[in-house]
């Protein structure tokens, strides 16, 4: 495989890992806390176990559609189609019907790919509403349409922005008497940006602290699960357990991608002394970069099935 072919590989597998980690209830529940009103008052394990419903969908990963009516890939043939990383429904809270909010979860890593996020996230709340015409009410019953919200979670924020939360939203402004409509009328779509930052930066607590943490390429696992367990009560499930282990291993691999480079180079000057030393040398490169077994780093390598047993024994 090709140097940029192997580190878009990495790139690829570490976003897709990020998906399913935010998708886990225990942290959709922290973070909902900590940015949406309708939540602020009620603890993290109640939000995970009474209000989300369902099962989230990953775009990346293909689940069934366990949440009715929902897709993590909304089409149609005049807008093309959208794909959402994590999205899923939670009841609202302290109502005396089932009130639901339809709430999709992004994480970006570039600031500005060629035009503003808030825009991407306003372009995405809107298609969430218009999406639910024939889902959720028909003809003219717009007032069974329910709030959205999209949450962008920015890796790599300008030092401006870091370790800040804002919230985007619909609100009432007089221009002519004063008049007071009901906000439930109009509060239908929000957009909430988490900007991380410095851990040595001001306002590094709460969910902004925890999701840093959760991201770092500089904490080993253990410190990760140190944090998440003594600051914010997160428990080790097994899944989640082993989609962040997994995500620190690919993370070293994105972090690493100069030592990729030397993975090439390496294989490069190997071959003047023979095919099978150069491969030997990029697999034991691609392992110490990785810690990824020798089986999963022959995988990526595109090592014929049947040379890596030649291979395993020669790295014995």
């Amino acid at each position: 495989m090709a140097e940029r072919e192997l580190e878009q590989d990495f790139e690829a597998r570490y976003d897709a890992v990020c998906k399913r980690v935010l998708s886990h209830k225990a942290i959709l529940a922290r973070i909902m806390q900590g940015c949406l009103a309708e939540y602020q008052d009620c603890e993290p394990d109640e939000i995970a176990e009474k209000y989300i419903e369902g099962k989230p969908q990953v775009a990346d990963v293909p689940v069934l559609p366990l949440i009715k009516g929902l897709s993590s890939n909304d089409t149609s043939p005049e807008e093309g189609a959208v794909s959402y990383d994590v999205l899923f429904q939670s009841l609202l809270p302290n109502s005396q019907e089932r009130v639901h909010l339809i709430i999709n979860l992004e994480a970006q890593n570039a600031w500005n790919p060629g035009y503003s996020l808030l825009q991407r996230g306003v372009y995405y709340c809107s298609r969430l509403l218009s999406a639910q015409y024939g889902r959720e009410f028909t003809h003219s019953q717009y007032g069974q349409l329910k709030k959205v919200y999209s949450i962008w979670i920015c890796m790599n924020p300008p030092k401006k922005f870091q370790n800040t939360i804002s919230r985007y939203y619909l609100q009432e402004e007089n221009l002519v008497g004063l008049a007071r409509e009901s906000r439930t009328n109009y509060d239908l779509l929000s957009v909430v940006r988490i900007c991380l930052g410095a851990e040595d930066g001001e306002n590094y607590q709460g969910i902004l602290k925890m999701l840093n943490v959760l991201f770092s390429m500089q904490k080993s696992q253990a410190e990760k699960w140190r944090v998440l367990y003594d600051d914010f009560a997160i428990k080790a499930t097994q899944d989640l357990e082993q989609e962040v282990s997994e995500m620190c291993n690919l993370s070293q691999g994105v972090k690493e991608s100069g030592r990729m480079q030397g993975v090439a180079q390496g294989m490069a000057q190997g071959m003047a002394q023979g095919k099978a030393e150069a491969m030997l040398f990029a697999v034991k490169s691609l392992m110490e970069s990785t810690n990824w077994p020798a089986e999963r780093a022959m995988e990526m390598l595109k090592i014929p099935e049947e040379d890596r047993k030649k291979y395993a024994k020669m790295l014995n």
